[in-house]
């Protein structure tokens, strides 16, 4: 089995992913085409440089001199920003929405699963952003990774990934960096808040210099390949060294990639896995309207999921096993909760890990207006897609129409899209 392993111990940002992949074999002129056919203005200059002693290969995007004569320079790109720093580039003035990166990607010339892996990128990004923001996905305006550079990074990334015929990637805990930077919507500490959101469940680390070393474009990267956050026995045919703009003192700020194949028999764990907290009563004397409410309040406080089962208790009495699946962060809200609205007298706690797959929300066109749905994949196959119910009932309700005619709506046109696509 052929293995890919990312080691992002100075962390990982768009521009040093492809100066890595450079420095292990991929061709710089396939990702030099890559970038000059989307169509935006760009192109990739390649140089080598030396970073605390490593020698490794430096990947800027820069654009194409307009009428005037001027250019922009756009070698920092999504890389790394230095503790209070702006980046000046005129390029992350505008930014975009996330359907037009989406379109763009789409009529992008690049092959299949180039195209997947950059569009799950994007859509982790967007999911994260809606989030943090609490809006949709479709609403989503990305500021720094909306920039031509950032959107160079991921395309050419996804082109020069896909071209190694990787069968796994695994990649060490990621180092976040420390300290403060400057985004869009304001100063925030480190991990920023979209690259803490696309991390999370996985290992990180915060060592060397006070700056942001992994950023959000990085983190998408890890997450749309689907990577195993261990290592594995490996005999390397390659490794690449992917630099950064900076050149802190006595800090190696690179990205290590290397290339191999393993024996491993077994099948490989293709999915990502991340922590959660379980949290259970059981009620004997709690009515059905009470039990609702409880669950309801659950899920605006977040929990993941909310579950209740009938079981019988001690001298034969029925009661009901109350379960509450949430993230760390949210255990003491969703306990105190627990205590208000039931009558239990004690709640019992466990932390379990879960193998999840990727998420991502796609909009659909149906006679009934527009309708999300929720596509589940892994390792950039799809597995599921499953429209979004709240989405459908308020189509139902505005057209007087069944939810059901609604639900199939939805899926006929993500078959077809998905047909389209394919073709």
């Amino acid at each position: 089995m052929r293995v890919g392993w990312i080691e992002c111990f100075a962390g990982i940002s768009g521009d040093m992913l492809l100066g890595a992949l450079v420095d292990a074999g991929v061709s710089a002129g396939l990702l030099q085409n890559t970038a000059a056919g989307l169509g935006i203005g760009a192109e990739l200059r390649v140089h080598s440089v030396v970073r605390s002693g490593i020698r490794a290969t430096k990947v800027d995007v820069v654009e194409r001199v307009p009428e005037d004569g001027a250019h922009t320079h756009s070698g920092e790109g999504d890389d790394h920003r230095e503790h209070g720093e702006h980046r000046e580039h005129h390029a992350h003035a505008h930014g975009r929405h996330w359907p037009e990166i989406r379109k763009l990607i789409d009529g992008a010339a690049i092959p299949e699963e180039a195209k997947a892996i950059a569009q799950r990128a994007f859509a982790l990004l967007a999911e994260a952003e809606a989030k943090i923001h609490g809006i949709a996905p479709e609403q989503v305006h990305f500021h720094e990774v909306g920039a031509v550079d950032a959107i160079v990074d991921v395309v050419c990334g996804a082109v020069g990934l896909a071209s190694l015929g990787v069968d796994q990637w695994r990649c060490s805990a990621v180092n976040v960096g420390s300290g403060f930077v400057n985004c869009a919507h304001g100063r925030y500490p480190v991990p920023a808040p979209a690259t803490a959101e696309l991390l999370r469940g996985a290992p990180t680390i915060a060592a060397g210099p006070v700056m942001e070393l992994t950023t959000p474009t990085g983190a998408a990267m890890l997450r749309a390949l689907g990577c195993v956050f261990e290592p594995a026995p490996l005999t390397v045919i390659s490794i690449g060294y992917g630099a950064g703009s900076r050149d802190p003192e006595r800090f190696a700020n690179v990205l290590r990639l290397s290339v191999g194949v393993t024996a491993a028999r077994t099948e490989p764990r293709r999915f990502p896995q991340d922590q959660v907290v379980v949290l259970e009563c059981a009620l004997d004397d709690a009515t059905p309207q009470v039990l609702a409410h409880a669950m309801e309040l659950a899920m605006e406080n977040g929990a993941l999921d909310v579950m209740a089962a009938p079981v019988t208790m001690k001298k034969g009495r029925l009661g009901t096993l109350l379960t509450v699946l949430c993230r760390p962060e949210h255990e003491g809200t969703l306990e105190q909760l627990l205590f208000r609205e039931t009558t239990t007298l004690g709640i019992r706690r466990r932390e379990e890990e879960r193998v999840i797959l990727e998420r991502a929300f796609v909009t659909v066109e149906t006679a009934y207006g527009k309708i999300r749905m929720k596509v589940a994949s892994a390792g950039g196959e799809t597995l599921n897609a499953m429209p979004e119910y709240e989405d459908c009932r308020r189509a139902a309700r505005e057209h007087d129409a069944p939810l059901r005619a609604v639900m199939d709506a939805a899926r006929t046109a993500w078959a077809e899209s998905a047909s389209k696509a394919e073709a």
